[in-house]
C-alpha cells in the first residue's frame, strides 16, 4: 500500500456536499444539457443482485437462519460481460477465503465506505449533481461521496476508500477514471476483491429521461489475469420529492468491530 502523507481534504468535501445539495433542489425543472453535455442531476439507484454478488449466482441460504427466508441470498445474474471475474490463482483462493469469513469481514458490514464500482449498485440510491466544472457523486450508505475533477487532471494526494476521481467528456458519454484505492473494499458481498493497484474506468451514458447505462471496466495487474467489464442500468428516483436519507451506520457496526474489548465482569 503506497503511503502519503494526508492533506485537509475530508472538512472540503463535506462543504461541496452541502453546497451541492443546497444548490439542486428536488423537483426543480432542470435542462436537458449544461454546457452542452448530458444533464446527469438527480438521484438514481440499481436494480438486481449485484451487490451480492457481481457473478452469476444461486439462491442460497445463509448462517442466519432465525431470518428464514430474508436471510437468503436471492438469485441474479452476472453483470460481468465475460460472465466471470478472471482471477489469478492466489486472488482466486483469497476470494475463497474471505466468503468463508462473511459476514464479519466485509468491509460493508463494518460501515467502511464502499468503494468504485460497489458503491454504484449497492441497495442505496445515490445523487450525481452536475453543474459547472466538476461533478460530485453523494452516496446514501455511509454518507460517502466523491468529487469528480473535469477541468483538469488532478494528482491523487493519498489512497483512499473511494480512490480519486478524474472524468472527461465522451461525447454524450461521461468517462470516470478511478485510481488510487487503498484495496480494502470488496466489489460485493461475495468476498470478490482487489488490490491498490485497482483501476476503474468508468462510462455513464444517459439513455433516456429516466435510466443510464452504466460500464465499468476494472484493471488490477495484481489480481486478475486481464480487464474485465460490468455494465448494467441505472434508474432515476422519480417518486416525489426523492432524496438521500442518513444512513450513518458507524454506530450499527461497533459491535461486530469493538465487541471483543468490552470489559467481562467477574461472576
Amino acid at each position: 500500500m503506497r503511503e502519503r502523507s494526508i492533506p485537509r481534504v475530508l472538512p472540503a468535501a463535506a462543504a461541496l456536499v452541502a453546497v451541492a445539495f443546497a444548490t439542486v433542489a428536488v423537483g426543480q425543472d432542470q435542462p436537458e444539457r449544461i454546457e452542452g453535455h448530458p444533464n446527469l442531476n438527480g438521484v438514481w439507484q440499481a436494480i438486481g443482485t449485484a451487490y451480492w454478488n457481481v457473478e452469476g449466482h444461486s439462491a442460497e441460504a445463509t448462517e442466519f437462519w432465525q431470518l428464514g427466508a430474508m436471510g437468503a441470498i436471492p438469485a441474479g445474474q452476472s453483470i460481468i460481460d465475460s460472465g466471470n471475474i478472471p482471477y489469478q490463482p492466489a486472488a482466486l483462493a483469497k476470494r475463497e477465503e474471505n466468503r468463508a469469513g462473511w459476514p464479519a469481514n466485509d468491509p460493508e458490514a463494518k460501515c467502511y465506505q464502499p468503494g468504485i464500482p460497489r458503491a454504484t449498485y449497492m441497495p442505496y440510491p445515490f445523487r450525481i449533481v452536475q453543474g459547472v466544472g466538476d461533478i460530485l457523486f453523494a452516496y446514501e450508505y455511509a454518507s460517502a461521496n466523491r468529487e469528480v475533477h473535469m477541468d483538469e487532471f488532478v494528482a491523487s494526494p493519498i489512497d483512499s476508500y473511494m480512490g480519486w476521481s478524474n472524468g472527461r467528456w465522451d461525447g454524450d458519454t461521461l468517462v470516470v477514471e478511478v485510481t488510487d484505492f487503498n484495496g480494502l473494499t470488496w466489489f460485493d458481498r461475495a468476498g470478490n476483491h482487489h488490490s491498490d493497484e485497482l483501476k476503474v474506468t468508468e462510462r455513464y451514458t444517459l439513455a433516456g429521461p429516466n435510466h443510464i447505462d452504466y460500464q465499468a471496466t476494472i484493471e488490477d495487474p495484481n489480481t486478475f489475469s486481464e480487464p474485465w467489464t460490468i455494465s448494467l442500468p441505472l434508474y432515476r428516483r422519480v417518486e416525489r420529492n426523492a432524496q438521500l436519507l442518513e444512513f450513518k451506520c458507524v454506530e450499527f457496526s461497533e459491535e461486530l468491530l469493538y465487541g471483543h474489548l468490552r470489559k467481562v465482569e467477574d461472576e
